[in-house]
């Protein structure tokens, strides 16, 4: 609604609409109303997904900058690019002073702006902890090479309950930022980006964090 409010010929999004295959395209549920809909409006739409969780200075570097991280490097290599540089999906780094595991999750709020962060492990124990691994998103699938970097603690976007547990016993503190959590700092990436590369020849409109769960 605010980009047909605007006037806006196209639509970036990190996240697709679609993420499973449809074998119909009607408007009798929620999702199909919206691609219907987006159809008959004459917006374009590109959403970046997994092309921006993996490539270099995206998604994952971003989020690691953005909490201080150093000698960072690919947690899940998914091959180079021409000048051999590595790219892949979440990285690995080392905050540039030990902390406690809360201390750790106090950053993570502050650095993405987070109304709260969800936490396995000993909150209030007397570790510290220095090597991180960063997993914007859902980061259940790279919890394993988390683990094999000897990482003290994993900050993701999204990890299930047992998994959450499983770190524990294997030695590893998890922050779940939430999906959302970490993910945002796409759009002002984006933004950024389209005026550095096409400056005045187009407006671009930024929409406004809004974290989408309410703690009761």
């Amino acid at each position: 609604d605010e980009a047909l409010e605007i006037g806006a010929q196209m639509i970036v999004t990190h996240h697709p609409i679609l993420f499973r295959a449809r074998r119909n395209l009607c408007a009798d549920d929620a999702e199909g109303r919206l691609l219907v809909r987006l159809a008959g409006s004459g917006l374009a739409m590109a959403a970046m997904h997994t092309n921006f969780d993996a490539a270099p200075g995206c998604m994952a570097d971003l989020a690691a900058k953005k909490l201080g991280l150093t000698d960072c490097e690919v947690l899940e290599k998914m091959g180079e690019t021409g000048d051999g540089t590595s790219y892949g999906i979440g990285c690995t780094g080392r905050f540039e002073q030990p902390m406690t595991l809360r201390a750790a999750a106090e950053q993570v709020k502050e650095a993405f702006g987070l109304p709260y962060a969800a936490v396995f492990g000993e909150l209030d124990g007397e570790a510290v902890i220095q090597k991180a691994a960063v997993c914007p998103g859902s980061g259940g699938s790279t919890m394993g090479e988390a683990l094999a970097a000897g990482t003290q603690v994993y900050i993701t976007g999204d990890i299930s309950h047992h998994e959450g547990i499983d770190a524990v016993a294997q030695g590893m503190a998890v922050i779940d930022a939430g999906h959302y959590g970490i993910e945002h700092i796409f759009t002002e990436f984006m933004e950024k980006y389209l005026m550095r590369k096409l400056g005045d020849a187009v407006k671009v409109v930024r929409e406004k964090p809004a974290f989408p769960i309410q703690i009761v």
